[in-house]
């Protein structure tokens, strides 16, 4: 040991001096850049306007320059401008531009000695870092004078903090490495150089002392290729961590869900009592586990039979039952007022508008006016239900295209985040409501509106674009309304983990036990699932018309595979729904009359509602679950079939056209208007082997688990309180300036 002491306390002392160097080198590298960047940024936004600008002042149109220096302060960085003459006076300036900064100091910098230069200082105002840049306004005869922005310089200290502490990790890895490297080498060398060098030579980098240094070194390489994931900390998200995240940016205030869908459906049973009742709902799936993670009010349509009977005078109930960790409000309709809003408006118009799935929308006027209405009730509920002027509001889904709008006129300081859960589609598309700039003009009083895939918030900013008056900042994704922003961000849903459902089923096998059991199939049996409500946008039909193709070109099959459908009836009141059911009927006896035999029946059509007990049983039992939306925002039901699969079996033949699709790349993916491609793929899902079925599900419930609802509910949050934080700051300095 003394040896190895001896070579490696000498190196230590000069690393310790190379990490302290090059830290310091970071630093300054940081400062340098964010420096740079912000002058950059400068120059560019007052390049733009520096015609207008000059036209303007030299006709001593003060509203002139005060208008553009204004579009100048839509970037989110900069807070407020000014317009200085050579004389140190303003000439125009945004409202919140602060007297204490004065426009002597930006003229001093611009026009000191020598030629005019874009000049740049650091500084403090009402306890802030803030940084002031001065841009000279020149014609070709004389100075006329400066433009002053002041920037947020908050973007900066993130980064800073990022860069210092990717700084310390690399220099901290690259000395654990550089030690143990030595420490091997000083080994080796009293063993004999030659032979060590001969190893070495040979082993290359697969030798044990560089295992270590390789493992460090891909991490930090994640790390850094993951900026998000660097300023997140690594950590998983759970319920723990989204408390943290709500304490941290909301100081433990309440959140605000306005949602059709109520998690708890009380029901009346046929012994005359309640029951209550979990909807088949993706929306709920989704939001239920972050309300009882952080609590709040979740204002719903109370739809259930006796859902009033167990509500207090203001439409209260503490759920979940035995919990009661947050609180539901239920808001009441009359039937004219649900068959106008939710089935005639949302769901015979702008449902199949936004999904592709050959259904003629359907748009009456009458219609709308109870869709705006209802929109105006839930508005109503928000600003009753929230206890502060500048609360965070989260609106979920089509159904209220304009309550954002309707909140902020009541609440113009919200930060209201508005979550679209089915597709949004093209502009040309969205073209055929009679009501689409009403509909964009409600979306866009929310401070966010969020998406599940990037393609939906492009084709939301290309609507923006064509049919309202309004300006598309590229670099922001944001979209510039009435002097109002809108940011634009794709949120992949997700579901909870570890899921509280799964976790209550019984072990797979026992799931399977039971379930063959119950339909009275023997233990060889091949079982496939699907699980869907039933609505002509999840591809029923050619979901089961893909099993009777697998039948037809693999006989083997045949007597030994049966699909299960588990099918929740949905809007019956609509006639494309009764006509779907019909038709989902007649196309299983149909393919049953071909293939059956003796009590051998390939399709099993299960059409009631089905609990999630009772779901996550059959998804455990399935060798093959089928999701085949023919257009979906996300589909959760895919991963919930990951989340339910802990025994690494199974496997998901996954639509294409849902968004799911784009994460869940170990799924079998495909196109489910080709029957034969289906087929092929239930096929090679029926005949695949288990070693390569558990390497599909490790890294299918590896993504789900670190990509869950946890973390999709933690960056939205996260996002509307610093949106929140930057108007706060704007409006101290809009006091302070006056």
């Amino acid at each position: 040991m003394r040896p190895t002491l001896r070579y490696s306390l000498p190196l230590v002392a000069g690393l310790a001096i190379f990490i302290g160097g090059g830290y310091l080198l970071v630093s300054a590298t940081s400062r340098s850049w964010t420096e740079g960047d912000v002058q950059l940024r400068s120059e560019l936004a007052v390049r733009g306007a520096r015609q207008g600008l000059l036209e303007h002042w030299q006709k001593g149109d003060r509203r002139g320059v005060r208008k553009l220096i204004a579009d100048i302060t839509t970037d989110e960085r900069i807070l407020s401008a000014a317009a200085c003459d050579t004389a140190g006076q303003v000439f125009a300036r945004t409202d919140d531009f602060p007297d204490s900064i004065g426009c002597a100091r930006f003229v001093e910098g611009a026009f000191g000695p020598g030629p005019a230069q874009v000049w740049n200082q650091r500084a403090t105002l009402q306890g802030e870092r803030v940084y002031l840049t001065a841009v000279p306004i020149v014609s070709e005869q004389a100075n006329v004078g400066v433009i002053g922005l002041i920037h947020d310089m908050r973007f900066a200290q993130q980064r800073d903090e990022l860069f210092r502490r990717a700084a310390i990790w690399l220099f901290a890895f690259l000395a654990v490495g550089a030690v143990l490297l030595s420490t091997a080498t000083a080994r080796a060398a009293l063993r004999g150089v030659r032979t060590e060098l001969r190893g070495l030579l040979l082993g290359g980098s697969e030798r044990p002392e560089f295992v270590p240094l390789l493992q460090d070194v891909r991490e930090l390489a994640r790390q850094l290729a993951a900026d998000e994931r660097v300023a997140e900390g690594g950590r998983a998200w759970n319920p723990d961590r989204l408390r943290e995240v709500l304490h941290e940016h909301l100081r433990g205030e309440r959140v605000v869900i306005v949602a059709n869908r109520e998690p708890y459906i009380h029901e009346r049973d046929p012994e005359g009592g309640a029951r209550v009742l979990h909807p088949a709902s993706g929306l709920v799936t989704a939001l239920e586990p972050v309300m009882r993670a952080c609590s709040g009010v979740w204002i719903a349509h109370g739809s259930g039979a006796a859902d009033r009977e167990y509500t207090d005078a203001n439409g209260h109930l503490a759920v979940p039952p035995g919990e009661e960790s947050y609180t539901l409000r239920r808001i009441w309709l009359g039937p004219d007022e649900e068959r106008g809003y939710y089935y005639g408006f949302a769901n015979e118009g702008l449902w199949p508008l936004c999904h592709i799935a050959h259904a003629r929308p359907h748009f009456g006027r009458e219609d709308y006016e109870h869709y705006r209405r209802v929109n105006q009730r839930f508005a109503d509920a928000v600003c009753e239900e929230v206890d502060r002027d500048d609360p965070i509001v989260l609106v979920q889904d089509y159904h209220f295209a304009l309550a954002p709008q309707m909140i902020r006129e009541r609440l113009p300081r919200a930060a209201v985040l508005t979550f679209w859960h089915i597709p949004w589609p093209n502009a040309e598309q969205f073209g055929i409501c009679p009501f689409r700039e009403a509909l964009l003009q409600g979306l866009l009083g929310s401070s966010i509106v969020g998406f599940h895939v990037q393609a939906h918030c492009n084709n939301f900013i290309e609507s923006v674009d064509r049919y309202l008056e309004s300006r598309v900042d590229r670099e922001r994704i944001a979209i510039v309304h009435g002097g109002e922003s809108t940011l634009v961000r794709p949120y992949p849903i997700s579901i909870d983990w570890p899921n509280h459902w799964a976790g209550r089923s019984p072990p797979a096998d026992e799931c399977r036990r039971e379930v063959l059991r119950e339909l009275g199939l023997p233990e060889d049996a091949l079982l496939g699932v699907g699980v869907d409500r039933l609505d002509y946008t999840k591809g029923i039909e050619e979901r089961l018309l893909a099993v009777e193709r697998l039948l037809e070109r693999y006989p083997r099959f045949r007597g030994r595979f049966r699909f299960v459908q588990l099918a929740a009836p949905s809007r019956t009141a609509i006639d494309r729904y009764r006509e779907l059911n019909e038709s989902v009927e007649l196309l299983a006896a149909r393919i049953n009359a071909t293939f059956g035999d003796g009590e051998y029946r390939p399709i099993i059509l299960q059409r009631q509602h089905h609990e999630p007990p009772r779901v996550f049983r059959y998804l455990r039992a399935a060798d093959v679950c089928y999701v085949s939306s023919l257009h979906d925002g996300m589909n959760l039901v895919a991963k919930e079939f990951i989340a339910a699969r802990d025994d690494l079996r199974g496997v998901l033949v996954l639509s294409q056209f849902t968004g799911a699709a784009r994460e869940l790349t170990e799924a079998l993916v495909v196109n489910p208007y080709d029957l034969e491609e289906a087929s092929s793929a239930l096929a090679a899902a029926l005949s695949m082997p288990a070693a390569e079925q558990e390497e599909r599900m490790r890294a299918l419930r590896t993504l789900v688990a670190e990509f869950n609802v946890y973390r999709w509910a933690g960056r939205m949050l996260a996002d509307a309180a610093r949106l929140r934080q930057r108007g706060r700051l704007t409006q101290r300095l809009a006091v302070g300036a006056a």
